[in-house]
């Protein structure tokens, strides 16, 4: 029996975070909703941001200001380090706050194999700083293949490499093709920007594995029309500053290039092993949560774990994917549960069930693939269609506006307005 909630933490205010606080808006309870930055990112946009598309503010939203009319909300800035599950406790840096009910929505960081120096090379995507260095490293390839006059070199600067065929790599590598065969075609004196090369891989036998057939052909012949070059069946086994390596069945590929891109896997933040060391709940490979139906931790009833962190593979027999929508249902369900535990306490709630709404990927101009259950889009249909569903998914109506102005302006353009290179090291060589 799980006692009647009074005070609701919520750790993490992306998707499944946010949901949760948003849907107990109208119940009795406080909530107190931990973050270590002050916005809620919306990431499927996250690599229009990488490349140069849009800017960090259209696609974040302050916490404060999304929640500051849910007078039972408080939002508080600070990174959980640790959770005293027996005193029901969270442990930040400096204080530790208690809780009746914890809802831990951490979510995923790159995940490289058990060959962590990649990540100085092969940046992931997961938050804005992430998608500002992809930029600069993006941009700052075009400007030294432009300075450089030994054709082997300029021909490494103007090699792209992303690895991995996901929805992100397909969404990065697809813009990629755009920004070089397009955006900056008028752009450069001394280089011939037609000869960029860009290299998608993948190590299955077809890019976006998770969606029907037909959509992953249709996304490699458009990724194709781009001028990218798709290889599947193809497992990077090094990675250094100046080459990749790779191996396609029996023979080994070394690729010269100076930017590299990560788009091929994820592991759980570091508060799936805090909880399990608190708690003994297990994790799996990933190290993601193994929920109950229920979405709590088993002999935890008070404590539960949504979004990308959780592994719920009581529906399917395999865990959901990490995608929003999931990350959203859990939230909402969690909310609605600990809403029925407030009416009765010992009240049955029917296991959570994740309602499929479809899978989207766009690949360019013009173009997107989205599996809808049985409707399959692609092309410029699909892209209308990607379009819109993004537009009111953000969580700020300000900014839609901003996104549909500038998404307005380069599809008639072809423009990237944000191409800034930014950062600290903005003026120091990449290596």
């Amino acid at each position: 029996m799980v006692d009647i909630p009074q005070h609701v933490v919520i750790v993490g205010g992306g998707f499944g975070g946010l949901y949760a606080a948003r849907s107990l808006a109208h119940t009795s309870v406080h909530v107190t909703l931990i973050d270590r930055r002050n916005f809620h990112l919306f990431q499927p946009l996250l690599y229009q941001v990488a490349t140069g598309a849009l800017s960090p503010a259209n696609i974040a939203a302050p916490l404060r200001s999304v929640l500051s009319r849910q007078k039972n909300v408080t939002v508080l800035l600070g990174e959980v380090k640790s959770i005293n599950a027996r005193g029901r406790r969270v442990v930040l840096a400096d204080e530790e706050i208690g809780y009746d009910v914890l809802i831990v929505a951490a979510g995923v960081r790159h995940h490289y194999f058990g060959n962590d120096p990649w990540e100085q090379l092969a940046p992931g995507l997961k938050t804005i700083e992430d998608a500002t260095d992809i930029r600069r490293r993006v941009l700052f390839a075009f400007e030294r293949a432009e300075r450089e006059h030994n054709p082997d070199e300029r021909v490494k600067w103007l090699t792209f490499v992303v690895v991995g065929g996901g929805p992100t790599g397909v969404e990065l590598a697809g813009a990629l093709g755009e920004i070089a065969h397009y955006t900056l075609r008028n752009d450069f004196r001394n280089i011939d920007l037609m000869q960029t090369r860009v290299l998608l891989l993948e190590g299955t036998d077809r890019i976006l594995p998770t969606y029907p057939p037909e959509l992953s052909t249709k996304a490699k012949h458009d990724l194709e029309r781009l001028g990218v070059t798709v290889q599947t069946g193809t497992i990077v086994t090094d990675i250094q500053p100046e080459y990749v390596t790779a191996k396609t069945a029996d023979q080994v590929q070394h690729i010269d290039t100076h930017t590299i891109l990560w788009g091929a896997g994820v592991q759980a933040s570091p508060l799936g092993k805090a909880l399990s060391e608190a708690t003994s709940v297990p994790l799996d490979r990933a190290g993601r949560v193994i929920v109950e139906p229920d979405l709590t931790i088993p002999g935890h009833p008070e404590i539960f774990v949504i979004g990308d962190l959780a592994n719920y593979s009581h529906q399917t027999s395999k865990p959901l994917p990490g995608v929003a929508q999931v990350a959203i249902q859990q939230g909402r369900y969690a909310a609605k549960l600990i809403t029925a535990r407030l009416k009765d306490s010992a009240a049955q709630f029917p296991p959570f069930h994740y309602n499929d709404l479809g899978n989207m990927a766009t690949v360019g101009r013009a173009s997107a693939v989205a599996d809808l259950g049985r409707i399959k889009l692609s092309g410029f249909i699909g892209w209308l269609a990607w379009l819109f569903i993004h537009l009111i998914s953000l969580v700020h109506h300000e900014n839609r506006v901003l996104v549909m102005i500038q998404w307005a302006w380069s599809y008639f353009t072809r423009n990237r307005a944000a191409r800034l290179i930014t950062g600290a090291a903005a003026d120091r060589p990449i290596s």
